[in-house]
């Protein structure tokens, strides 16, 4: 089975070296935002390329901020009135297909709750990722699951 990752959402992949156990170290670099909807299935596809690669390859995955809305208020906005102004009558559409899209995922796509400024959601991988790319791998998965899933404020602190 062939998994599908978005070519904005690899930075690139930054070099493959041996590990202790022999293996072939891989190491991928994310340019991602932790309101992109995309990222976050790009994030799960990686997920099962690395479960079906892990006999052979060992993974060092590093996130790096990405921007959509640089300039979106710390204080949040309405996600959906976000989402009608941005997206005006094509809405309906976008939202049907990310419905359908997270379905696949097992997840229930959710656009209550606030949108805002990422930048402190970044700082958390960040320092997320001075314990390990592990650990910043999984917060990011967690804050992503947060935001659209459970319409937790991506910018809460």
């Amino acid at each position: 089975m062939a998994w599908k990752l978005r070519v904005n959402q690899i930075k690139r992949v930054r070099s493959m070296a041996e590990t202790a156990a022999g293996k072939k170290l891989i190491r991928v670099d994310v340019s991602s935002d932790t309101i992109c909807p995309w990222c976050l299935v790009g994030k799960r596809n990686l997920d099962k390329a690395i479960a079906a690669s892990t006999d052979r390859f060992d993974f060092e995955i590093r996130w790096h901020p990405f921007f959509l809305n640089p300039s979106a208020p710390k204080e949040g906005m309405n996600k959906l009135q976000f989402y009608k102004d941005k997206f005006g009558p094509q809405l309906d559409g976008v939202v049907a297909r990310m419905t359908e899209v997270f379905r696949g995922l097992g997840l229930n796509y959710n656009l209550s709750g606030l949108t805002g400024n990422t930048l402190d959601s970044h700082r958390l991988i960040y320092y997320a990722g001075k314990q390990g790319s592990d650990k910043q791998h999984n917060l990011v998965e967690e804050l992503f699951l947060g935001y659209f899933t459970q319409a937790k404020y991506i910018g809460d602190r």
